[in-house]
């Protein structure tokens, strides 16, 4: 009986090595149709798991009581397994290299409680060759077992995209691949178990691997485009905003606009393709160049505030400022690499403390990781301008009025909307001072 078979029957067991926005709701999405065991190390993250918590807000507490998933920090449970999935976190060092640390530990973890007849995938974004050149040999020291006679690996790039009702793991066609025809037939059999959409298989690992990082890179440079073209709008004093709608009319323009590019892919991921490049020889000219133009918004910004706040005859030296939104993207708790973090480091450079609000991130994940204290939303009061940072639902009904309410009444209002979420002519004719990108 094949290892595809003997887990469908539930002899054999699925482990997913990491629970985080990733790694969870692929948890939970197999352990309803096979045995899954599901690994962190993260023990206060197991509990609440356990206790019917979904910290991430992916799939939500009802589903996180009601499924099946047996939630461990115990690695020996893993021993056990036959089918391994690793979807841990790969962020980038302070330079920009890439930090293999978590995919690295990972492997070791599975590799210390590997056995004979298992096979390994890896999930986490990283640069074509790190699965077969990196990973395994850390499971075959650990194991004391020989790759591609004991044990087998593969690679399928997770294609989650947090806060995404729509497009989810069974919607979204999964790319898999093996270090043979045997292992990627497995693979895929057993993605297809719960991706409705099938699966494509390609070519080799690295190929899959390559595929996943230029994904991001391809939206990192396109939305890099759309940065450089809000920039040179604004000085020719031209809504970007307006001539993008304009464009968009072409059928085969790209949807794409302007805004700070912050999360663990797409801020992320093109570094480890041009990290690889350097390695052999060549320096990128378009990629790195596009990282360029977004790891500077968060001062652009800034700057186009200053200037507002002087437009408005308002002192710069104490201007109170508060900021709507922390999280990397709308709609989900996650703040890790928030690209809004640039802005608060950029408005201390004028000795401004922002007050920060941001009903749906996680505060303790932004005390741990910024020594960031969120404002309630009620409490910001006399402000002098307000950085609209994130499109969170939670902001879209904030009217004209509403917004008011937060400003002193001796100024003019400053409103930076950097996605633009409110209606610019609302604003301007209530006399606020807005500015979008």
């Amino acid at each position: 009986m094949s290892l595809y078979e003997k887990i469908v029957i539930k002899e054999e067991k699925i482990s997913l090595i990491g629970l985080g926005y990733v790694g969870m709701p692929i948890a939970v999405a197999f352990a309803n149709k096979v045995d899954v065991v599901g690994f962190d190390v993260n023990k206060e993250k197991i509990e609440m798991y356990k206790q019917g918590i979904d910290p991430t807000k992916e799939v939500g507490n009802d589903a996180i009581k009601k499924t099946s998933v047996y939630f461990t920090s115990d690695e020996t449970k893993l021993k056990d397994v036959k089918f391994h999935i690793v979807a841990v976190p790969t962020p980038v060092n302070n330079d920009n290299t890439p930090d293999l640390t978590p995919v690295k530990s990972a492997s070791k973890t599975v590799g210390r409680n590997l056995s004979k007849g298992s096979i390994v995938v890896f999930e986490s974004t990283v640069y074509p060759g790190v699965t077969e050149d990196i990973c395994v040999p850390i499971l075959e020291r650990e194991s004391g077992l020989v790759c591609g006679i004991d044990f087998k690996v593969g690679y399928s790039p997770e294609r989650i995209n947090p806060g995404d009702k729509l497009h989810r793991l069974e919607t979204i066609v999964k790319v898999v691949a093996g270090m043979d025809d045997e292992s990627l037939n497995t693979i895929a059999k057993v993605y297809e178990l719960v991706v409705e959409a099938g699966v494509y298989k390609a070519a080799s690992i690295k190929v899959a691997e390559a595929a996943k990082v230029i994904e991001n890179s391809q939206r990192d440079i396109n939305i890099a485009f759309m940065n450089e073209l809000s920039i040179i709008f604004n000085k020719m004093d031209i809504d970007t905003k307006s001539v993008l709608e304009a464009a968009g009319t072409k059928w085969n323009f790209l949807n794409f606009s302007p805004g700070l590019v912050g999360g663990h892919c797409i801020g992320v991921d093109p570094y480890y393709l041009t990290y690889k490049a350097e390695q052999l020889g060549y320096r990128s000219q378009i990629i790195l160049s596009g990282r360029r133009i977004n790891d500077d918004m968060g001062k652009y910004v800034v700057e186009n505030l200053i200037k507002n706040l002087i437009k408005s005859d308002i002192s710069v030296k104490n201007a109170k400022v508060a900021i709507f939104g922390f999280t990397f993207k709308e709609n989900v708790p996650d703040s890790r690499n928030t690209k809004v973090i640039d802005i608060v480091n950029e408005l201390k450079e004028y000795n401004i403390t922002p007050l920060i609000v941001d009903p749906v991130a996680d505060e303790v994940e932004a005390k741990y990781e910024y020594s960031i204290d969120f404002t309630g939303l009620q409490e910001v009061k006399n402000v002098d301008a307000i950085i609209l940072a994130v499109n969170h639902t939670n902001f879209a009904n904030l009217t004209p009025i509403k917004m008011a309410k937060f400003y002193s009444g001796n100024s003019k209002k400053v409103l930076i909307d950097i996605k633009g979420l409110f209606n610019r002519e609302e604003f301007e004719a209530a006399d606020f001072n807005y500015w979008r990108l």
